[in-house]
């Protein structure tokens, strides 16, 4: 199984290749991206930076999530862009890649994105709202060489994840 990178990790602060989606090291990539996000209590998203691949791919999953409004599944995306993006809202995020911190991030809380599905190339077109818009905007951003750490207002906007035992 893949490891996750954390930051400061210089795959995590550039920006990602575009992908041939019928590459079948982008359809095994694909699959352990899902492996990696499944094997990970609370993960919903993974983007292939995480892994070390600087590779515009990512998974999401937010079945059963209790703030999911709107799921479509576990799916993956290849060079996916948003279309349309609206209802700014702020919410709190936090990510594997850095596992010490969470912060409050403002994003759309109602997105259309079109990606290309691994594999068959086939373009996809998912319109999403609340939890899983945020979520499919957090991995395009790390597709981006962005963190969500790049995105808050400021210091006081950042705060130690909590540990639940």
């Amino acid at each position: 199984m893949r490891k996750v990178v954390t930051a400061p990790a210089s795959v995590l602060s550039r920006p990602a290749a575009e992908v041939d989606p019928a590459d079948p090291e982008i359809v095994r990539l694909a699959e352990d991206l899902v492996a990696v996000m499944r094997a990970s209590p609370g993960c919903v998203g993974l983007a292939a930076p995480q892994v070390g691949v600087s590779a515009r791919v990512f998974c999401v999953d937010v079945t059963g999530h209790p703030k999911a409004a709107t799921t479509h599944g576990t799916f993956v995306l290849c060079n996916a862009t948003i279309l349309e993006a609206g209802r700014w809202r702020p919410g709190r995020e936090g990510c594997m890649s850095v596992p010490d911190l969470t912060g409050d991030v403002k994003r759309a809380a109602r997105i259309v994105v079109e990606g290309l599905r691994p594999g068959t190339g086939e373009k996809i077109t998912i319109t999403t709202d609340a939890f899983e818009a945020r979520a499919v905007q957090h991995e395009i951003d790390h597709c981006a060489g962005k963190l969500f750490l790049d995105r808050v207002a400021g210091a006081h906007a950042v705060y130690q994840r909590k540990i639940y035992l």
